[in-house]
Parts: structure tokens; C-alpha cells; sequence
């Protein structure tokens, strides 16, 4: 390809593609590649979030006014297809100078690759609350910066709340009350995405409760507690118990991410199980929606210890085999000011980490409310092996086809059993 020097271009593979559609710089062949005359040089941007192109580019066009010598290609990947593929893609370096990743078992595995940049002492890291970021560290290092902060708590249709007078219920019984009104008044109680995102994402509130300790997992996968214990075959039990009684809409075994969705933004479930991270798509779609968070509590009130999940995630991380490192650590130093942060927020509808940003957006305001409130650190992502990870939302999936709690839990520690042998 020819093309005008310096041009910046950017492809993108939006969730649901089969494809990626390959256009590359002019003069180049790689992110990572120097670009167009003069020393200029070509850094690529890799993460998984097609939603946040837009506010990105405006982002990306003042840093390039501020930095002439640096251009900025972006590529993004379906999430499931990042979780999966990201890892193969940056092990040479030729894309993701800068590149996103998700907690838990991709850092992990990211980490025993060698992929990240040690961040540590770098001077723009003070932008950000220490706390929020902190998982990003491994071994006293800063690996990898977390910039979005998420709710991973079900989303619910104020209006349709309060159209039949309810209000986020403080135990399982009150939860259960909830989804029956809903199904009565010919409204699906839950929209669940069990292809895909939704057992991973309804899991955290179903469990953060019933599991005995924060670092349960972390025991499962030393062999220091299973999950055919008595917490997670009653969490199953619990989802089995959501699924039998039609609170789930019809097949949730089969529907993805984007039908569910479509469900709670028509206004035909009351529910969505999803997070934070979708009330600002969610509005797009729907502008007459009211959103709120809330989580089911799935213990009586008085022995609820939690009232939600939190996770730092899109973790902002510079590649160790980057050809480009300095310009890479620029443009993380740029995204971490608060006035850059805040106008990312604003037009993506994500919470950051950033320190001293203002939020302005109804969907930004929802999610700033529960800072104050008690929530536990996504337990999906303290399980560390990715297999492992699997084999605890396949459980879930197992409940929804079919399978007894106990069954599913018991095939589920099989595959944990199996990876501690190896170890």
C-alpha cells in the first residue's frame, strides 16, 4: 500500500466478525514498525473494546498533535476472541506496544510469559488511586494499569421497578419475590447471555456471598478446598432455582451477549446480568431507559457480607518486546492525566481509576454511587488458570442444560483435579 507519510490508520474487528480486515500503514507491515519519513514512528494500540473506537480516536488525534513524531494505530478483537488470542499476537512484539489486559488469568498467564513492562517508579502511576491498581501488581511490580473501574452487578429498569413497587431486595427471599412480580406482569426477570458472557459475569454476585473466604478460589486451585463444597453447589443450586422457575427468558443456554442485551433495552426483561460497563450502551440504544445496579443476595440479610462486585480492569500495559517502549510509556502517561481520563469516561460511560475526574453522564453518576457501598473484588478473576476459570462458568452453563448442581460441581473439580496433578 502507498499512502500519504505519517498516515495513521487503525483497523478494527467489531464483536461478532469473522474477519479481521487487514489495513496496514503506509510504508509498514506492523504496529510496531517505523512509519512514513523523518523518524516518525508507529506504535499500535491493541485491546479488546470496538465500543470505545470513537472517544479513542478523538483522544488519539491530540496526543499525535501534542507528540508529532508519534502515531498511534489501533486494533481491537472481540473480548472472548482476546481472551483467547492475545497472548499468541504479542509475543513477537509486532502489535500491541500498548495493549490491554484482562485480570486474573490472562494477567497471570501474560505475567509467566514475559509480555509486560515493568511500570514501576514511573512518575504518571500517582494519577491513579494506588488501591485501584493494585491489580496490576505482581512481585512488588506494576505490570499493567487497570483504567476502567466496573460494577459487575445486574443492571435493572428503574421505570418497570417502580411501575410495580419494587426496590433492590436485601436477601434471597426478597430476590425471588422480585423475579416472580416481574414474571407475573408478563416481564422476563432476568435477560441472562449463557452462550457467552453471562456465566461469567452472574457468578461474582451469586457467590460473593455464599463463599466461606475472599480467597476461596485461590484454595480451590491449591487443592486446599473444592468446589464440590457445599458454597458453589449452592451457588448452582441458586442459578438451577433462577433457570427452573422461568426467570431466566426461554433457551438463556443459547443466547448471546448482544440478544440479551436487545431484551433489557426493549424493555421486555427487568433484568440484565451483565455490569456497569453496559449502562452507557444501553442508553444509546434507549435513551428513555433509567438504569440502577443492584445485586441478588443470595443469603438472608443479616449474614450478607457484600452488596456487589467491583473489578479494575482494561489493564494498560507496554509490551516487553516492544520495539518502542518510551513511545509507548507516553502515550499510557498521556491517557493517565485526569482531564484525558475524565473526557474517556465521559464519552465511553466508563468509571476510571484516575484520580480527580468528573463525571457527568446519568450512567457514570449510577456507577459512582456504589463507591461508598461494601463490594468484593470480582471473585471470577482470583482464579488464576484459565482452564480452570472454564470449568467454573461451564458449570453454570451444565446447570442450565440439564445437569444436577452436584454433577456440574463434580465435572468442574475434575478439570481442577486434573491441572493439580500436573503442577
Amino acid at each position: 500500500m502507498t499512502g500519504k507519510s505519517g498516515k495513521k490508520v487503525r483497523y478494527l474487528l467489531a464483536s461478532g466478525a469473522l474477519a479481521l480486515t487487514a489495513v496496514l500503514s503506509a510504508c509498514g507491515g506492523g504496529g510496531s514498525a517505523a512509519s512514513g519519513s523523518g523518524g516518525d514512528v508507529t506504535i499500535n494500540f491493541l485491546h479488546w473494546r470496538g465500543e470505545d473506537v470513537k472517544a479513542l480516536d478523538t483522544l488519539i488525534d491530540k496526543f499525535e498533535t501534542a507528540n508529532p513524531t508519534i502515531k498511534v494505530e489501533m486494533q481491537t478483537l472481540p473480548s472472548d476472541q482476546y481472551q483467547s488470542t492475545a497472548q499468541a499476537k504479542l509475543s513477537d512484539g509486532s502489535v500491541g506496544d500498548v495493549f490491554a489486559s484482562f485480570p486474573g488469568a490472562q494477567f497471570d498467564a501474560l505475567a509467566k510469559a514475559g509480555v509486560f513492562t515493568d511500570l514501576s517508579g514511573s512518575d504518571w502511576l500517582k494519577s491513579f488511586n494506588a488501591d485501584l491498581i493494585a491489580a496490576g501488581q505482581q512481585d512488588g511490580k506494576q505490570l499493567a494499569v487497570p483504567y476502567q473501574l466496573v460494577y459487575n452487578d445486574p443492571i435493572y429498569n428503574v421505570k418497570l421497578f417502580e411501575k410495580y413497587g419494587l426496590t433492590p431486595p436485601t436477601d434471597w427471599e426478597g430476590f425471588l419475590a422480585l423475579c416472580q412480580t416481574l414474571k407475573d406482569n408478563g416481564i422476563i426477570p432476568i435477560a441472562f447471555a449463557g452462550a457467552d458472557i453471562g456465566p461469567g459475569q452472574f457468578m461474582n454476585t451469586m457467590v460473593m456471598n455464599n463463599e466461606p473466604s475472599e480467597d476461596i478460589f485461590e484454595k480451590v486451585e491449591a487443592g486446599e478446598a473444592k468446589l464440590t463444597d457445599e458454597w458453589w453447589v449452592k451457588t448452582l443450586t441458586q442459578i438451577k432455582e433462577l433457570n427452573d422457575k422461568g426467570y431466566f427468558q426461554p433457551d438463556a443456554l443459547g443466547t448471546k451477549d448482544a440478544a440479551a442485551g436487545a431484551l433489557f433495552v426493549q424493555e421486555k426483561a427487568g433484568m440484565l446480568a451483565s455490569g456497569s460497563y453496559q449502562l452507557a450502551q444501553n442508553a444509546a440504544q434507549n435513551p428513555e431507559l433509567e438504569q440502577g445496579l443492584l445485586a441478588p443476595i443470595t443469603v438472608s440479610a443479616g449474614e450478607a457480607k457484600y452488596e456487589g462486585v467491583h473489578t479494575s480492569t482494561f489493564m494498560l500495559a507496554v509490551n516487553s518486546k516492544s520495539k518502542h517502549p518510551e513511545e509507548a510509556k507516553k502515550f499510557l502517561e498521556y491517557l493517565s492525566q485526569p482531564d484525558v481520563a475524565g473526557e474517556y469516561a465521559n464519552a465511553t460511560g466508563q468509571n476510571v481509576t484516575v484520580d480527580g475526574v468528573s463525571y457527568t453522564s446519568p450512567e457514570l453518576k449510577v456507577a459512582e454511587e456504589w463507591t461508598g457501598k461494601k463490594t468484593l473484588f470480582q471473585p471470577r478473576f482470583t482464579i488464576k488458570n484459565g482452564d480452570n476459570q472454564k470449568a467454573v462458568t461451564n458449570s453454570i452453563q451444565a446447570v442450565l442444560g440439564g445437569s444436577t448442581p452436584e454433577e456440574a460441581a463434580q465435572e468442574a473439580q475434575a478439570v481442577i483435579d486434573q491441572n493439580l496433578s500436573k503442577s
